[in-house]
């Protein structure tokens, strides 16, 4: 048996590639940046991350366009994740919850992020939430993790004009 070679399967897929072509099925075609970056949102999709002081507790407002996850799980956790790779997100607090949002997306169809601002940050004029991140997007489903001074209560509810998800924190 002879050896392969790129050249043998730069040809074999050329041969492939053609054969598809004249069977009817596939015809390659590139898209330019601009038809890229026009790709329509996969689904709700996280446009920004707002924060607030109320008297008994901090607010955390996740602006969404495209619709409102419809699916929100909160819970307290040791540590937060990074969805999918599993590994530790760092994040500041002596506690910390986990947000899941499904279906939700923190880029859009042509997987650009869709957050203009940053993925994690620090609040410094929160009582009790010390910093916000976004610990996962992957399969439509979008992560937020919190961080606090103490574990308290958690609230998520969903509210539209405009659609957001709103985590309220215990102070």
């Amino acid at each position: 048996m002879g050896m392969i070679t790129r050249r043998s399967l730069a040809v074999l897929a050329t041969f492939l590639l053609s054969a598809a072509v004249i069977a009817g099925g596939i015809i390659p075609a590139q898209a330019s940046p601009a038809q890229a970056s026009a790709a329509p949102a996969p689904g709700p999709m996280l446009t920004g991350i707002r924060t607030g002081v109320h008297p008994t507790f901090d607010r955390i407002v996740l602006d969404f366009t495209g619709g409102r996850p419809g699916v929100q799980n909160s819970r307290f956790v040791d540590e937060l994740t990074r969805d999918p790779s599993g590994q530790i997100e760092w994040l500041t607090g002596c506690a910390f919850a986990e947000v899941v949002l499904f279906p939700a997306y923190a880029h859009d169809g042509a997987g650009h992020p869709s957050l203009a601002g940053p993925q994690k940050f620090r609040t410094r004029n929160l009582t009790n939430v010390m910093a916000v991140a976004v610990t996962g997007d992957f399969e439509a489903t979008l992560s937020i993790g919190v961080g606090m001074r103490k574990q308290t209560w958690i609230n998520v509810f969903t509210l539209t004009g405009p659609d957001r998800v709103v985590i309220d924190v215990g102070r």
